[in-house]
């Protein structure tokens, strides 16, 4: 009977620790896994699901509350170096952005450190850590070039508008022949050479380019996607709910064109609305990129480059072609947004997961462990 209940015993464990398995086949490497192989079509089953939901390592609760945590962090410590530390307002407006930009940098090692201790981490080794928040070398060029290219399509009809510009523009400068003149010719290097003089000592192009993309896809990408995925929330909740945390650090926004601006109450909602509507598309867009591809410079390179763009042109008076070219684009966007993203495409092995990057061995490790 003792030998029936062992054997009986250790038939339990064993079934037990394959179904884990089964659920989470995923192997800790530093090298590759994104964060879901899904194509955002096929839904998980049932009982999978809720398995998932009893194995939580973190708790949704855990997770929710430190991702409101860090978007509130993120927001707080910018007035922090006046209302906490009572240090004196600044002298200038480079001054006042370059203090930002430390606060911003501070509030996003912050919350590295925090999303570190709650994840589950089973490694010292900071190539495997750098690779839980996306930071890796491997397949870079694709996770540049490939997001760069579809969200390049949606602003199909902006750069068919500057291209005709630049076309205006160049025939001004040609002669009846078609050859430019030697003196334009010069004229627009130098003024182009003194633009590229002027957008690097200017604080706003580091704000938009640099500082504010990397600390935001830092925070709200490599640092709360983790945890909710960690969490048990689903892929399709997780894009959408990101961006309701990118929004909250965008809040702040309100009280500055409402008091500093002048602005009227119902202009400054509708500004501020316009903002957040945009942020919270974008905010899934990268989401979404993230999750796809496990690289966090995909959503990096497709936020800089919205940053520089702007909102997308619908429509111009100089040429009807444009409308057209944008509803090409966005239909050729549409088209690409799963081929383009495969996670195949980022990363050397695959496996039937609901996460990426040993998030599924850690918790098997546990699991295992508490037998």
């Amino acid at each position: 009977m003792a030998l029936e209940s062992s054997e009986a015993q250790s038939l339990g464990e064993g079934s037990r620790t394959q179904r884990v398995r089964l659920r989470f086949q995923l192997g800790i490497s530093h090298t590759t896994q994104p964060f879901c192989t899904l194509t955002l079509g096929l839904q998980q089953p049932q009982q999978e699901a809720s398995a998932m939901e009893q194995d939580d390592v973190v708790s949704k609760p855990l997770a929710l509350i430190a991702c409101i945590s860090m978007a509130l962090l993120y927001v707080a410590i910018l007035y922090a170096p006046t209302l906490l530390l009572r240090l004196p307002p600044p002298t200038s407006f480079k001054s006042f952005m370059i203090r930002r930009f430390l606060c911003a940098v501070v509030s996003s090692t912050l919350s590295l450190f925090i999303s570190a201790l709650i994840l589950p981490v089973q490694t010292k080794e900071l190539r495997q850590l750098f690779g839980v928040f996306g930071i890796r070398r491997d397949h870079i060029w694709q996770a540049v070039v490939l997001p760069l290219c579809l969200t390049s399509l949606m602003y199909a009809g902006s750069l068919f508008l500057k291209c005709l510009l630049l076309l205006t523009s160049w025939r001004q400068y040609t002669t009846p022949g078609g050859a430019l003149y030697f003196d334009s010719s010069k004229c627009a290097l130098q003024r182009f050479l003194e633009w590229l003089s002027v957008i690097s000592s200017n604080v706003l192009v580091w704000r938009n380019y640099v500082v504010a993309p990397f600390t935001e896809e830092l925070v709200f990408r490599a640092c709360m996607i983790p945890l909710l995925l960690c969490g048990g929330f689903k892929t399709y909740s997780i894009i959408l709910l990101c961006p309701i945390f990118f929004s909250l650090a965008h809040l702040n926004h309100f009280m500055e064109i409402y008091i500093k601006q002048n602005f009227r109450m119902m202009k400054t909602l509708m500004v501020i609305g316009l903002q957040l509507g945009y942020t919270v598309i974008f905010g899934s867009y990268a989401s979404f990129l993230f999750i796809r591809t496990g690289h966090l410079i995909a959503p990096l390179v497709a936020h800089i480059y919205c940053n520089f763009m702007g909102l997308p042109v619908l429509h111009s008076k100089k040429s009807g072609i444009v409308s057209i070219v944008f509803i090409m684009g966005f239909l050729g966007f549409l088209c690409l947004l799963f081929p383009l993203t495969g996670p195949n495409l980022y990363n050397d092995r695959m496996d039937n997961c609901s996460c990426w990057q040993g998030y599924c061995t850690w918790r098997e490790k546990i699991i295992i462990s508490q037998m």
